[in-house]
């Protein structure tokens, strides 16, 4: 009896240490996930301002690079190298904004005046284009489409009135930021991965190097493919609608140019303005088919699909469209347009990695030594 007395004492006892260890372990796993939590809040805040000056860095760094490469085998430092271009790139731009400045100005306040027009004609269509739902498709009765255009156009000319402030101090500190992270990563960046590299264990170190070479090098050609390939559908916009009476060609040939970084999605989302501008100004006549002729079957089916594509996209960013698809979506929700527009080479890299981990692992993984029987 008085075993079983000690040995229930003993298990309460064992029972309150448990409690007492579960409780501290809860207490510190909390403790350590609200300080982790607000240690990543606090970098992102403190990073906020950072990341699209890093990112369009690495763009100008992996379009700068090879003309940094061939000035430099002229035995010339690559700093030197860095600065020659940085000069070109500076006597250009002083150029063309000092010819676009004039243009931009009158075109800006005349686009903001044209705003409202062309939202009031928005909504009008929208509202023509919900009585034939309705009228065909009884069960979208409940769905207003007219009330959801007019809210996306309120806050469109909202975000182009009042953001235009806030957005030129942000390309103003951009201005600033860009050219400094582009000359370190320009003149450094190979040290810095080498470095990355180095800190790899020796029995991955050949792996992790031939990874990063790869990734690098397919990013490099994605990008440089992606922006000569939204330069040249701008281009052919631009021209096409300067044969036309439409108003701000230059503007909607930029932007065609821009939105056609994003697949699938872009091109139809940059050919709306045109189109809705083509509507209100000109009409349905001749000059409007014939835009729409330019944003659809010239500049996307035979410039974009049957020339540019297969040339510069398709040998290096070979994904499945539902893959595309998919990471398009999820880039939009994490990050908005710029999501959407850095979703594909993400993707893409992250499908090398895993197709090159598991090749070495298939490759060079040793058989098992299996040791003899030691004589009895």
């Amino acid at each position: 009896m008085a075993n079983s007395g000690q040995s229930n004492n003993f298990n309460r006892v064992q029972m309150l240490l448990l409690f007492l260890a579960l409780t501290a372990a809860i207490a510190t796993g909390l403790a350590i996930f609200s300080s982790v939590s607000k240690m990543f809040v606090l970098i992102q805040e403190a990073t906020a301002g950072l990341f699209l000056p890093l990112l369009l860095s690495l763009v100008a760094t992996f379009l700068l690079n090879p003309i940094i490469d061939v000035i430099e085998r002229e035995k010339i430092g690559r700093s030197t190298c860095i600065f020659i271009i940085y000069s070109l790139l500076a006597l250009v731009f002083i150029a063309v904004f000092s010819w676009l400045l004039p243009h931009g100005q009158g075109m800006w306040q005349s686009l903001q005046e044209d705003l409202p027009r062309y939202t009031a004609r928005l909504i009008e269509l929208s509202k023509s284009v919900q009585g034939y739902l309705h009228e065909h498709l009884p069960f979208l009765d409940n769905y207003n489409l007219s009330a959801r255009v007019r809210t996306m156009a309120e806050l469109l000319v909202a975000d182009i009135l009042v953001a235009t402030p806030k957005s030129a101090l942000r390309i103003g500190s951009i201005f600033l930021l860009l050219p400094l992270f582009t000359f370190f990563f320009l003149r450094d960046g190979e040290q810095i991965l080498r470095r990355c590299i180095a800190l790899a264990p020796n029995r991955h170190f050949e792996m992790v190097h031939d990874l990063v070479s790869l990734i690098g090098r397919q990013t490099a050609h994605f990008i440089r493919g992606r922006i000569i390939e939204a330069f040249i559908v701008g281009v052919v916009v631009a021209i096409g609608l300067s044969f036309t009476d439409i108003r701000y060609t230059l503007l909607l040939g930029v932007f065609a140019g821009v939105t056609n970084l994003v697949p699938y999605i872009g091109p139809i989302i940059g050919m709306i303005p045109g189109l809705l501008i083509a509507l209100v100004d000109l009409g349905l006549g001749p000059q409007f088919w014939w835009i729409l002729i330019v944003y659809f079957p010239i500049a996307q089916v035979i410039v974009d699909n049957f020339i540019l594509i297969p040339i510069l996209i398709s040998r290096v960013s070979n994904l499945h469209p539902l893959l595309v698809i998919v990471a398009i979506v999820m880039g939009g929700k994490l990050y908005g347009v710029l999501g959407m527009i850095i979703a594909v080479p993400v993707v893409s890299a992250i499908k090398i990695a895993i197709i090159e981990i598991h090749h070495y692992r298939r490759t060079f993984t040793l058989p098992d030594v299996i040791e003899p029987d030691r004589p009895a």
